[in-house]
């Protein structure tokens, strides 16, 4: 794990209308994460956002 998980854990993911997924943004807090993905979502297209936090072993978590 490096310094950069541990200070920023929590992620938005976005999910295209084909299903693939990509790492929009990683963010210090589910706050700011959760702002940066309702605005996304706001904007009306398609595409899904949401916020997952990274666990302590690097991998993913629905949040």
């Amino acid at each position: 794990m490096n310094d950069s998980t541990i200070t920023l854990p929590w992620l938005v993911i976005r999910q295209d209308d084909n299903g693939n997924r990509y790492r929009v943004g990683r963010y210090a807090t589910r706050a700011e994460a959760q702002k940066i993905a309702d605005s996304l979502d706001s904007r009306g297209h398609k595409q899904l956002y949401w916020v997952e936090r990274i666990a302590q072993g690097g991998t993913e978590t629905a949040g």
